[in-house]
């Protein structure tokens, strides 16, 4: 059954033709979300289903295709292409899942975009999720920088970079992975190495941080976050540490890209109150060495980011370079 949610999001210009439409997919590790836009960027439908992950990579395929199928036929339209923000590391090339996380059984190696342009009959363009999150709000409307940085605050901390409007990928799709970068603790992170910005910055880690400091078990870093906003110290402390390291990241990535812009969104966000003292310290002492300015903002399109990006993508397959 699909779940029709309700809402409005900042639309990004479409190519499709006239009665064909563009479907972004966020495929996640509990739920699969799609937007269904015309040519003009309007929004024709949205729904979403529970993710399979458990059953492998074709019933991952089968339930993006149902949900981006039944969008079209309810909406009246046929579709002209379909982008995908997925997890993991893709090959942006072939749309195949390089790595993943161990949620999703079958899912490394899988080929993604092949399955599901034979499910839907269109073009498909894959990206990994975050790469997806900073191409949606790149492109939001009053976005003028194209040259910016990526943080999403999850589960865990991941990171893009777009470079002149382009997504940067690197010779090995990694490009962008901020979260795993050393030097902010002496923490042991969910990879296995040390004092990584994830071990400080996510909100698993804000969770940790402030139960290691305190004894007192929390639930998530929004029960930290309530702790705070009632003047509880060690709560924070955790989003201090979180919004310094996570300052002193975005400063280093943009003293070497000569970046103007970090865009940072994920759940962790909600408590943007709270992390943004220690940023507006941090970049007080520690800004890039240009002297320009770095904005480290929060982003914009809420849960549509990573599908309105999906659909960029999908766009940008259809429009050459040089007509963007």
């Amino acid at each position: 059954m699909i779940s029709q949610e309700q809402g409005t999001s900042t639309l990004i210009g479409g190519a499709a033709g006239p009665g064909a439409a563009l479907v972004g997919i966020d495929i996640g590790g509990t739920k699969i979300a799609a937007l269904l836009v015309d040519g003009d960027g309007a929004v024709l439908g949205r729904g979403s289903v529970g993710a399979p992950a458990a059953l492998g990579g074709a019933a991952m395929a089968d339930a993006a295709a149902t949900l981006a199928m039944s969008l079209a036929a309810e909406a009246g339209v046929s579709l002209a292409a379909a982008g995908v923000g997925a997890a993991g590391v893709i090959d942006h090339e072939t749309g195949t899942i390089r790595a993943a996380s161990a949620t999703f059984v079958g899912w490394t190696g899988f080929a993604l975009g092949h399955e599901l342009e034979s499910r839907l009959g269109v073009p498909v363009r894959v990206e990994n999720d975050v790469n997806a999150f900073l191409l949606g709000e790149a492109a939001a409307e009053g976005r003028t920088d194209r040259d910016v940085l990526g943080v999403m605050l999850g589960t865990g901390v991941g990171g893009a970079v777009l470079i002149d409007g382009e997504l940067h990928h690197g010779p090995h799709g990694a490009a962008g992975e901020i979260g795993h970068t050393p030097g902010y603790s002496d923490l042991v992170c969910t990879c296995g190495q040390i004092g990584h910005l994830e071990t400080l910055a996510s909100g698993t880690s804000i969770a940790l941080r402030y139960q290691e400091s305190t004894g007192a078990p929390v639930r998530d870093a929004r029960e930290v976050a309530d702790r705070a906003r009632r003047g509880d110290t060690e709560a924070i402390a955790a989003f201090d540490a979180a919004g310094r390291a996570l300052a002193l990241a975005c400063a280093t990535a943009a003293t070497i890209l000569d970046l103007p812009c970090a865009i940072v969104g994920g759940g962790v966000t909600a408590a943007w109150d709270l992390l943004e003292p220690a940023i507006a310290r941090t970049l007080a002492t520690d800004s890039p060495v240009s002297g320009i300015p770095l904005r480290i903002i929060p982003a914009v399109l809420g849960s549509d980011a990573v599908a309105l990006g999906a659909i960029e993508t999908a766009r940008r397959a259809l429009v050459p370079a040089g007509a963007r």
